[in-house]
């Protein structure tokens, strides 16, 4: 492959991993490189890891208000503008006051109520198909605790879970067949956007009436020198967490353990260490590095610049790839190697650090180390029954399915009993 080969727009080559040639080719013969969009304007792509951090850290002139995170412009997203009222979507100051307002509900108090709750809730999900000796991981196994644990910090009730699933997928495959049958029409998922926004709007009217120890309660009452949240930034903020709280540690869960498969040797260090916390803590940092739930994001340059020699211009779209940045040669020996013992192990799946730095960070890493210790101590023998089927997106890197088999074992929990 070389450079006339590179297309980042077609999204079939992300599906069969092609991208990571693609990427491995930018990283050593143009690091800062330009795409025409037929649809837009075009795009740089940010492609190392040193580059990436230096870009994400400096909000100054990379800004995520002006054009918004994502590779379409904003302004031609109607009612779906993001810029200035998502949280991603602000740069500072008022990133700063917004992150500050949510933070009330990101409290250690908070989380460690809701891992209290977490491991009791990974042992259920795996009493659901441990009897049966075969599963669908991604939505059996990947998808459940991270939909259980957002419902549990938006105070959704746990039988609407599947709603936020439906509608994030809806949301994020808006370009794979199996979410969205005409790929021409975007509607679907704004459709979904809206129901997210109506649905969070009666949570928010449900609270006020009937206060309660959730996320939706405290956001609604946040208050930082005598500002709160808008009606609007609520919104978004609720759709953030849908999608983010979800999407990305599911398929951090389904990759990882997609890798682990396709890796026996490491799959059986994983196993015999499970009670050791630092050395699982290490091994879901590989996973994060390998999985990179979210392939890039957007900056807007504000001002001409440059980024090693390449003049950008004001006003020209950036996109940092996360995915070639935890890929990058100098950062990371062997990058292809899946090695659940690296260290050092500096990946820049939350982000490359400053203001943007990934809110849920703490959040995500519980969950992933929760439910990989709850799977591999029961289902040590854990196969793959046929391959892992990928999202067609060049934003999401997401596992539709991944078949699994493993040796039949008992539940932990009786059987509810019928209501």
């Amino acid at each position: 492959m070389d450079l006339n080969d590179i297309d980042l727009l077609d999204l079939d080559r992300f599906v069969t991993g092609e991208h990571h040639q693609m990427f491995e080719v930018l990283r050593r013969e143009q690091p800062v490189h330009w795409t025409d969009e037929p649809d837009g304007t075009g795009f740089w792509s940010v492609t190392k890891h040193a580059d990436l951090q230096m870009v994400n850290r400096d909000t100054t002139v990379f800004s995520s208000e002006v054009g918004g995170t994502q590779r379409m412009d904003m302004s031609e997203a109607g009612d779906f503008d993001t810029r200035g009222v998502m949280l991603v979507d602000t740069d500072p100051p008022k990133h700063t006051r917004y992150r500050r307002l949510v933070n009330k509900g990101f409290t250690p108090r908070m989380i460690g109520l809701i891992e209290a709750h977490l491991s009791y809730r990974a042992e259920l999900i795996v009493d659901e198909v441990i009897e049966t000796g075969s599963c669908e991981f991604v939505g059996d196994l990947a998808a459940e605790l991270p939909l259980q644990a957002i419902a549990e910090i938006m105070g959704v009730p746990q039988e609407d879970r599947r709603l936020m699933f439906d509608w994030s997928n809806t949301m994020i495959g808006a370009q794979d067949a199996d979410f969205n049958s005409d790929l021409s029409n975007t509607e679907a998922a704004t459709t979904a956007a809206a129901e997210v926004f109506a649905y969070a709007n009666q949570l928010a009217a449900a609270r006020r009436e009937d206060p309660r120890d959730d996320i939706v309660t405290t956001l609604i009452n946040a208050e930082i020198e005598g500002e709160q949240l808008s009606e609007l930034e609520f919104d978004m903020f609720m759709l953030l967490l849908t999608v983010a709280g979800n999407e990305t540690t599911r398929n951090a869960t389904a990759s990882g353990m997609d890798a682990l498969l396709r890796n026996p040797d490491q799959m059986a260090r994983l196993v015999a260490n499970l009670d050791d916390d630092a050395y699982l803590s290490g091994a879901i940092d590989e996973v994060l590095r390998w999985a990179t739930p979210v392939l890039q994001f957007r900056r807007t340059a504000t001002v001409d610049t440059e980024i090693r020699g390449q003049k950008i211009a004001a006003g020209d779209k950036v996109l940092i790839w996360h995915i070639s940045a935890n890929r990058d040669e100098e950062v990371f020996p062997e990058p292809f190697t899946f090695d659940i013992e690296r260290t050092p192990n500096e990946h820049v799946a939350f982000g490359g650090g400053g203001a943007h730095y990934c809110l849920g960070a703490n959040l995500a890493k519980i969950e992933l180390e929760i439910i990989f210790r709850e799977i591999l101590s029961r289902m040590p023998d854990l196969t793959a029954a046929g391959p892992a089927e990928m999202l067609r997106s060049n934003f999401i890197g997401g596992v539709k399915r991944l078949p699994v088999t493993f040796t039949p074992g008992a539940r932990k929990h009786p059987v509810p009993a019928p209501v």
